[in-house]
């Protein structure tokens, strides 16, 4: 009988961290071989540490038999834009059985992503694999990005994720009616506390101190550098209004360095004792060190591994600008952006307040309908209905008028009007009536 290996698909270390702590709580079978594949999907890969290379990676290397790189398997292409052609994947499947040794081995494949490369493509190589599928963040609890092919959907036994949102389920891959399996949260702590005992080179930090989380939101389009450096600075400023004196900065692993030369600038205008960790390491080993007094950033999954996971104060900001900004419509970040705002209090006055519970699941089901109608035809009822009763001031800013409009939901423009924002005689008249307007103010 052929032994069974299971090849863990991983890119950063807060979702081997993940990994780790679902290996622990027994959320896979037993195998006689763990292999951890590495992807780095830098949009420069030779530029930027791949993930067996950066700090704290050792004591969760413990986990696995064997470390493999999928860079190097597929080389020269890049692993976040290559996917094999249909022909080629017989060929390429007995050529990596036998470059990973793997011979005539069951199996079994944990991915995070699935519908995008390079998971997608290691699930089309090894054709008939089962998959297990662990959410990367919060994006787990929008719809699937893109359809999937049922000869990869189907395939999926699990979803795993952290419980971020209590009471939330995650929509990805339930058109595939796959079911969602929580990973404990002592097992993730202990997996990061793990990594944070190895990882060296990092500064004190001042006790009591304010966190801010960076994301390389310029990195993902979302906004210019210029943008994201005002993002930073808004942020520092909303921390000091607030009375912190101490702040820390944390930015994306793969931020630019100017990032954090910006904000000092600003720290030094303001006062204010500012430390940068531009260590390769997730926000969480800083929750772990320390208890940082508060958390804030924009949309990032550390602000609710901070609140749900460590039981810290946290606060978000840009968030508006981030959604208005988020193309195309179902870019995987609108969730985590709208939960962002709506579960999470502003760090400025006036911010907006918070989504009652009750009505969280109705609004992610409708962002899922309204991001991905074709894959959940069904759940058009569940967004007439939320957007009958709540669009409004508080949540226009989560959604499209363009988009409900073309789904013709409530929120759009009535379909007797739908012919004015095409018709060139009617935005002529529009303009006219503008500029009349401004004369008369004048």
């Amino acid at each position: 009988m052929s032994r069974t290996t299971q090849l863990f698909c991983a890119s950063s270390l807060y979702g081997l961290a993940t990994l780790a702590a679902a290996i622990e709580s027994g959320c896979f079978t037993e195998a006689e071989r763990r292999v951890l594949l590495v992807c780095n999907n830098a949009e420069v890969p030779e530029s930027a540490p791949a993930l067996n290379e950066m700090p704290g990676f050792a004591p969760l290397r413990d986990h696995f038999d064997d470390v493999l790189s999928w860079n190097e398997a597929i080389t020269p292409f890049h692993p976040g834009a290559w996917t094999p052609r249909s022909d080629d994947v017989p060929l390429l499947e007995r050529h990596l059985r036998r470059l990973w040794g793997l011979g005539d081995d069951r199996v079994e494949l944990v991915l995070e992503s699935v519908a995008v490369p390079p998971a997608l493509a290691v699930a089309q190589v090894f054709t008939g694999a089962p998959v297990h599928v662990y959410a990367d963040g919060l994006m787990g609890y929008g719809p699937t990005r893109a359809k999937l092919d049922p000869l990869v959907g189907t395939r999926v036994r699990q979803v795993l994720h952290l419980d971020l949102v209590p009471g939330l389920t995650p929509m990805l891959l339930t058109e595939f009616d796959v079911p969602a399996r929580v990973v404990p949260a002592d097992a993730f702590r202990q997996a990061v506390g793990e990594l944070s005992g190895a990882a060296g080179g990092l500064p004190e930090l001042p006790d009591d101190a304010a966190l801010l989380v960076g994301q390389r939101l310029s990195g993902l389009g979302v906004l210019s550098v210029g943008e994201e450096d005002d993002l930073h600075a808004r942020m520092l400023r909303g921390t000091v209004e607030r009375g912190h004196r101490a702040v820390v900065f944390k930015p994306h692993p793969l931020a630019p360095v100017r990032h954090g030369r910006a904000l000092a600038a600003e720290a030094e205008r303001l006062g204010v004792d500012l430390t940068v960790v531009d260590a390769l390491v997730p926000a969480e080993v800083l929750f772990e060190r320390s208890r940082p007094a508060l958390v804030v950033g924009c949309f990032s999954t550390a602000l609710f591994t901070a609140s749900a996971l460590y039981g810290l104060p946290v606060a978000r900001t840009g968030t508006e600008r981030a959604l208005e900004r988020l193309t195309p419509y179902q870019n995987g970040n609108r969730v985590p952006a709208v939960l962002a705002d709506a579960l999470l209090p502003a760090l400025e006055p006036g911010g907006g307040g918070t989504l009652p519970a009750d009505e969280l699941n109705d609004l992610v089901t409708t962002l899922g309908f309204t991001m991905q109608p074709q894959i959940h035809p069904p759940l058009r009822p569940v967004a007439e209905r939320y957007l009958a009763r709540h669009f409004g001031p508080r949540t226009r800013h989560w959604f499209k008028r363009k988009r409900l409009t073309s789904l013709g939901l409530p929120g759009g423009i009535p379909k007797r009007l739908a012919f004015l924002p095409r018709n060139t005689t009617a935005r002529r008249v529009v303009r006219r009536a503008r500029a009349l307007g401004k004369a008369v103010r004048r």
